[in-house]
C-alpha cells in the first residue's frame, strides 16, 4: 500500500453524496418490525412509564396505529399480548377471544399488506410470571418444566395462526419448542405459517423496561435455567442450528447491540434470514440519554441500528421503529 501524502483516504469522505454512494450498509424502514403491546379494553393508550413513546393499547387504538406505521411505510409488526386474567399455566395465551387473536383478525382484514408476528410466550399470561408450567425438581428447587410447556405453546402458536398470523415467534427458550410448533402448525393445516425463532436469547438486565410494558417480571428467582448465560456465547451456534434443524424458517439474536459479535457469528454460519431485538433497555438508556442533553437521539438511534444490520442482522425489532421511519425519509 502506498502512504500518505499518495494515498488520502479522506477523498472518500468528502462529500455527503459520495458518502451515500459509498455505503456498504443500508438501512430502510423495510428493514424494521415495530413491537406493539395489546391489552383488554376500549380505548387504551397507556404510555409505559420506563419506556418513553410506548404505550399499552387495546385492540381498537392498536389498530390504529398499525395503520400509521404502515402508512409510514413499516413491514411488520410484532404483538405482545396483555391479558385481564393470569393463571398458573397461562391458559389466556391459547384463547381466540383474546386481544392479540383479535388484533391479528384486524389487522389482516384492515390492512393485510401489514407482516403480523406474534410472540409466542407464557411470561405475560402466567400467574407466577414465568414463562411455562412449573414443577419441583429433583433438589428441591422450582423451575419450568420443559415438555409440559411445549404443549401450551403449540397451542398458543396454532391460535394465533388460525386468527391471521404471518409469523409465529416462540421466545420461551425451551428444548424443542420449535418442532413442538412447526407439527402442531402443520397437523392443523397451517402449514404456510412461519417460524421465527428466538433461537438465542440471553439471560439479561436489558430487559427490564419490557417486563414493565408486558406486566411479565418473575415473581420469584429468574430465568436463567432457560434463557443463555452471556458468558458462554459458543452455546450460540448450536441454539441457532437446533432451531433450524427443527423447522426454524427465520432466526433471532436478542438482546442485539450489546451482543453485535454473537449476531455476526450466527450470522456468518447459517443461511436462513436473521432478526435482531435491540431490546427495551437498549431503547430506554437511549432515550434517558437523550432527555438529558447527553447525546442526540436520532443520530445515536440511526447509528446504533445501521451497526446491528452491518453485524448481519436482515431485520430489526425496534422501539424506534416509528421514529426511524420518519427520520429515514426526511434523509
Amino acid at each position: 500500500m502506498t502512504d500518505f501524502p499518495v494515498r488520502r483516504m479522506r477523498r472518500l469522505r468528502a462529500t455527503a453524496t459520495l458518502r451515500r454512494m459509498l455505503a456498504e450498509v443500508s438501512l430502510t424502514s423495510d428493514h424494521l418490525i415495530a413491537p406493539l403491546f395489546v391489552r383488554e379494553g376500549q380505548g387504551v393508550r397507556q404510555e409505559i412509564a420506563s419506556m418513553p413513546g410506548q404505550y399499552q393499547l387495546s385492540v381498537d387504538t392498536a389498530l390504529e396505529t398499525a395503520a400509521r406505521w404502515a402508512g409510514k411505510g413499516i413491514r411488520a409488526v410484532l404483538l405482545f399480548g396483555i391479558p385481564e386474567a393470569k393463571d398458573e399455566i397461562g391458559s389466556e395465551a391459547w384463547n381466540d377471544q383474546a386481544a392479540v387473536q383479535r388484533l391479528c383478525r384486524r389487522i389482516k382484514q384492515d390492512h393485510p399488506e401489514l407482516l403480523v408476528i406474534t410472540d409466542v410466550c407464557l411470561c405475560e399470561y402466567t400467574s407466577h410470571g414465568h414463562c411455562g408450567t412449573l414443577c419441583e425438581r429433583a433438589d428441591g428447587q422450582t423451575d419450568v418444566d420443559n415438555d409440559l410447556t411445549l404443549a401450551s405453546l403449540a397451542k398458543t402458536a396454532v391460535s394465533h395462526a388460525r386468527a391471521g398470523a404471518d409469523i409465529v415467534a416462540p421466545s420461551s427458550m425451551m428444548d424443542g419448542q420449535v418442532a413442538a410448533i412447526r407439527k402442531a402448525l402443520d397437523a392443523a393445516g397451517l402449514t404456510g405459517t412461519a417460524i421465527l425463532s428466538y433461537a438465542v436469547k440471553f439471560a439479561s438486565a436489558l430487559y427490564g423496561p419490557f417486563r414493565d410494558a408486558a406486566e411479565s417480571a418473575p415473581q420469584f428467582g429468574d430465568r436463567r435455567t432457560y434463557q443463555m448465560d452471556y458468558r458462554s456465547p459458543r452455546q450460540a451456534p448450536l441454539e441457532a442450528a437446533t432451531d433450524a434443524a427443527e423447522g426454524a424458517d427465520l432466526l433471532m439474536v436478542k438482546p442485539a447491540a450489546a451482543y453485535l459479535d454473537v449476531i455476526a457469528d450466527v450470522r456468518r454460519r447459517f443461511d436462513l434470514p436473521l432478526a435482531a431485538y435491540h431490546v427495551s433497555g437498549e431503547y430506554s438508556m437511549i432515550k434517558a440519554a437523550a432527555a438529558n442533553g447527553w447525546l442526540d437521539e436520532r443520530g445515536a438511534a440511526i447509528e446504533i441500528t445501521t451497526a446491528l444490520r452491518r453485524a448481519g442482522a436482515d431485520l430489526v425489532i425496534t422501539y424506534f421503529a416509528e421514529q426511524l421511519a420518519d427520520w429515514l425519509r426526511e434523509g
